[in-house]
């Protein structure tokens, strides 16, 4: 079962800290209890760790994802189709043509419930965007993206602009 495979995951989280990583583990655990025959997408990139859950190893059928922000150290809990789901709370932050998300703090303060109705109806949603039924794919981790440029840039200093 994927909720296993944590190797690659720990070692992205590892320069977050431990207060992070160990709020990211709990809400991949809240994902994973629920679909845990779905499969969970990395992407380590130069400005956020993202990873979220797909019914497919495609990121345009991925229904719920976890990204930290490399700098701001801000946690989203999104929905890749967030703009086609209900959100009779308005809680979701976004207003762009598809993401939303809620930007999550702590245990405490995350409405689990809630996210749990939506998580439910995202997805409904992206099962139904997949067409081709032989893409589903059931339990795989798949690290789809690691950047060698993960951190902050630092700027040149006048010699090494020269």
């Amino acid at each position: 079962m994927s909720k296993d495979e944590t190797k690659d995951l720990a070692k992205f989280l590892a320069p977050f800290g431990d207060e992070i990583a160990d709020f990211v583990w709990w809400l991949r655990a809240f994902v994973w209890d629920q679909y845990p025959k779905t499969n969970e997408l990395i992407y380590d990139n130069y400005n956020a760790l993202a990873f979220g859950w797909s019914p497919t190893d495609r990121v345009g059928h991925t229904f719920c994802s976890i990204a930290v922000g490399r700098t701001s150290k801000n946690i989203h809990f999104g929905f890749y189709w967030g703009s086609e789901i209900e959100d009779p709370k308005g809680l979701l932050i976004g207003n762009g043509n598809q993401y939303r998300y809620l930007l999550v703090k702590n245990t405490k303060d995350f409405p689990k419930a809630y996210m749990k109705k939506l998580v439910k109806e995202a997805y409904a949603n992206s099962l139904a965007k997949v067409k081709d039924k032989k893409q589903l794919m059931e339990g795989k981790t798949i690290v789809k993206s690691v950047s060698q440029a993960k951190r902050v840039k630092k700027s040149l200093s006048a010699k090494e602009r020269q």
